[in-house]
């Protein structure tokens, strides 16, 4: 039987996960951390609805970017709506609730944009958690800078191909 600590996570992660009664892996997560945990992999994951997707991309993802903390947005994760990015924005909270140098953003589309720029320009988010027509607003404003982003995440890319 495999256990967070098996995955070869860090102690904060495994903290973390034990604070919000997550004890055992899921398949998917069972399969895609140790492949997530290396450097320079692309990575597509299917699995249904309610299996820890998220966390399967979500905690390796902290786990980079909190061994290379910067102020700059490393990680892009797209999702086609703003529950969605609110949902995964809320678990990476958790995630990385013993890692102080996470900072995660989300911008999505339904509210006034000029708050959201006041967040993220306050905010130095390392993480940016978006909804695709927020993000190209924000871009072509040229208030997001993604000239260091490392990693990307299309979460529900299905559904974002389908919305066109």
């Amino acid at each position: 039987m495999f256990t967070f600590d098996s995955l070869g996570l860090s102690e904060a992660i495994v903290r973390a996960l034990t604070d919000l009664n997550i004890t055992k892996p899921t398949e998917i997560q069972e399969r895609s951390i140790p492949i997530l945990l290396t450097d320079g992999v692309d990575f597509i994951g299917l699995a249904q609805t309610g299996t820890g997707k998220t966390a399967a991309f979500g905690i390796p993802l902290i786990e980079h970017i909190s061994s290379a903390p910067s102020r700059k947005v490393q990680a892009l994760v797209l999702a086609p709506t703003r529950e969605l990015a609110l949902q995964i924005a809320d678990a990476f909270k958790d995630f990385s609730k013993y890692h102080s140098d996470i900072r995660v953003q989300t911008v999505y589309g339904g509210t006034p944009i000029m708050k959201q720029i006041r967040d993220v320009k306050q905010g130095s988010p390392n993480v940016l958690i978006a909804t695709p027509g927020r993000l190209i607003d924000l871009m072509e404003r040229k208030v997001v800078d993604l000239s260091n982003v490392e990693f990307v995440v299309l979460d529900e890319a299905d559904e974002m191909l389908n919305m066109g």
